[in-house]
This record gives C-alpha cells, structure tokens and sequence, in this order.
C-alpha cells in the first residue's frame, strides 16, 4: 500500500532565506531529531544539484541503524526539488518540498509518497508505529523552522 505524510509550515522569513537553508544538504542535520543519530557519510557541497547521492545513516526507533542513499531530483530553483530513496528503509520515498511565499512570510510544504517493505505486515508495522513516528519527526521540523525563521 502506498502511503502519504503532508505537512506545511508557515514561518515570517522571505522565501529566498527558507530556500536557501533547505537547499544546504548539511542542514539536513540541523532539522532531524538527535534519537535518529543521523549522519551524513557522503561529502555534501554547499548547495544541491540535480542528480546529487547523499548517503546517511539514520537509526529508526525499534528498528536499528539503517543504511540510506537519497537522489536529489526535479529541482526548480527557489521554489521545489524532491528527495528520492534509492536505497534504504523503505520501498518507495518521495518527499517533495516546495517554498511558497505568501501575506505574511514563507509557507514550507513537505509531501511524502512511501510504502513499507514486507506488504501487509510493513502495512501493519506503519500503522502501528513508523506513522507515529514520521509524524514526530515532521512536528519536530516544524518547531527548528519556527526557530530558525
């Protein structure tokens, strides 16, 4: 079963400051929860690129230390890319995010495509758990954007 996380976060900075941030691999850290230990074990440039890997590690609650490889796809300077997983925890992430500009400062929007491995029971495991959690962790970015911006 395909699943889907949407979430959006209004935040007073100017679109090209939000950009900018999320367009910086490295703060990728500055954005995930410490009970995850992600690390990023690939080199990062400054900015992303159309095409760019970035390999991790990230440990999932109850779950273990995971492997991660990520592309960086369909980017459309100042407004929208997406992260998509080429390895890793999941049979399918598609997590695109886009910057709109809007009255009163910048709205962030993060809209996750995913399915679990093991059918049914990755089903159920979501259900029961990685839901909840994907949940923390997008409530957890919404506060460090709130900080930051």
């Amino acid at each position: 079963m395909i699943h889907h996380l949407f979430r959006t976060t209004n935040v007073t900075a100017p679109a090209e400051d939000v950009w900018n941030f999320i367009a910086t691999p490295r703060n990728l850290n500055l954005i995930t929860p410490e009970n995850l230990s992600f690390i990023i074990l690939s080199e990062v440039p400054e900015k992303m690129y159309e095409g760019l890997l970035i390999h991790y590690n990230v440990k999932i609650p109850m779950f273990g230390k995971w492997s991660w490889l990520t592309e960086i796809k369909h980017i459309h300077d100042g407004k929208s890319f997406v992260d998509e997983q080429r390895s890793g925890p999941y049979r399918l992430w598609y997590h695109y995010h886009e910057v709109q500009t809007y009255s009163d400062g910048t709205k962030i929007i993060d809209q996750v495509t995913y399915q679990m491995p093991l059918g049914l029971l990755g089903d159920l495991v979501n259900r029961m758990i990685i839901k909840r959690q994907l949940d923390e962790i997008f409530n957890y970015r919404e506060e460090v954007f709130k900080k930051i911006f």
